[in-house]
């Protein structure tokens, strides 16, 4: 099997359709991502939020929470935080993370149903 260098230009901007498809598919408002670029939270702390309405589209438990922000630590629009040590069980923006976001100031659209299809599947399937 032979293996073909890519740009890492191509690698990067896969990446960044990627994030941007999950962004928008998952139920995140863009006021949940300014929540974490601000300070970092760990799922169970966004899940007992009071005013998780303004941070998501639908009622998350802490467990449904920490599934969703490991999918996008995966992806590379979150990180664990780090402290002495080691870490955390927070969560912080990364610049990918930033660059995806810098699209939609306000809020983040909806994706369509074909996009949605495409996300369930790299869910289930990432390497494909």
């Amino acid at each position: 099997m032979r293996v073909i260098a890519q740009d890492p230009s191509e690698l990067t901007q896969h990446a960044l359709r990627r994030a941007r498809q999950a962004v928008r598919c998952l139920p995140f408002r863009r006021s949940f991502y300014r929540l974490l670029d601000e300070s970092a939270q760990s799922s169970k702390e966004l899940a007992n939020r009071p005013d998780w309405r303004d941070n998501t589209t639908q009622r998350l438990g802490a467990g449904d929470t920490e599934t969703l922000l490991i999918w996008l630590i995966q992806l590379g629009v979150l990180r664990r935080e780090v402290d002495g040590q080691g870490l955390t069980e927070r969560v912080r923006i990364t610049p990918l993370g930033r660059d995806v976001l810098a699209d939609w100031p306000e809020e983040i659209p909806a994706a369509g149903p074909l996009s949605r299809v495409m996300h369930w599947c790299r869910r289930r399937r990432p390497r494909w």
